[in-house]
């Protein structure tokens, strides 16, 4: 018989992913995974009306896209203009039996699509990949930090702009002693960002959750008083809770 009907079971070398808000090395596929395999994530924007993502695909195993191997990088443009977060980028990562990544990114909304073909191993030899996977380890507890820092910086960002867009369109419906003690939540929120200590942003950020936690109950409050009352008109159907992840989406979202 054909010899290749013996299963010789090859794996990837090294983790494939994107780089991703903050320059972190968002992993798609784990090094050692058995080839051929696919797997999709959705993304999305992280600033108000952006109409481009870059791609960069990375390989290796450190936390920060800067420290592993960048093999190329793509644009998908066209992205019709929309607050931060909401639209849906898949990103597919599609490798074959001979190692070859095809890496592509479809909006969602469009149906637009854009694609890179890249070498699995991205011409690094057996002691590259060993050195890589040391220098891995070396750093794990450094690479942690810095993850855990652009990780904050990432939510205290996000959790900002929700609630900025909440004062927004709700602003009228609070009072004006609440109003003023989410927006000093919000403005000592932005000073740690700018910071940039960790853990000065993580309490900052606490505490702007308590606030806008209480101004969420202060607005739920007052919508449900005008709509018992009888010459309210009828409440809207008008959701405006909107989630600012930018970075992954649906975590569980497998191709």
């Amino acid at each position: 018989g054909d010899v290749k009907d013996v299963l010789l079971l090859d794996v990837t070398p090294l983790s494939l992913g994107i780089e991703t808000l903050g320059g972190i090395m968002t992993k798609m596929i784990d090094r050692n995974t058995t080839i051929p395999t696919k797997k999709s994530q959705v993304y999305s924007t992280a600033e108000d009306n952006q109409q481009a993502v870059t791609i960069r695909v990375f390989q290796g195993e450190r936390e920060m896209a800067q420290d592993n191997k960048m093999l190329g990088q793509f644009d998908l443009v066209g992205i019709p203009a929309a607050r931060r977060g909401v639209p849906q980028i898949e990103v597919t990562f599609d490798i074959d039996a001979n190692g070859i990544v095809n890496v592509s990114a479809k909006d969602k909304g469009t149906g637009k699509e854009q694609q890179i073909r890249i070498q699995a191993s991205g011409g690094l030899s057996d002691g590259d990949i060993d050195q890589m996977v040391k220098d891995a380890e070396k750093f794990a507890e450094e690479d942690k930090k810095r993850r855990e820092a652009a990780e904050a910086k990432n939510n205290a960002d996000s959790l900002v702009h929700a609630t900025e867009q909440q004062i927004a369109e709700h602003g009228d419906k609070i009072d004006a002693g609440l109003k003023s003690e989410v927006e000093a939540a919000i403005a000592a929120t932005k000073t740690a960002i700018e910071g940039g200590d960790p853990a000065e942003i993580t309490a900052k950020s606490q505490a702007l959750t308590e606030v806008a936690m209480k101004m969420g109950q202060a607005i739920y409050e007052k919508e449900q008083a005008s709509a018992a009352s009888p010459e309210a008109a009828p409440a809207g159907g008008d959701d405006d809770v909107v989630d600012a992840e930018f970075s992954e989406v649906d975590e569980n979202n497998k191709g």
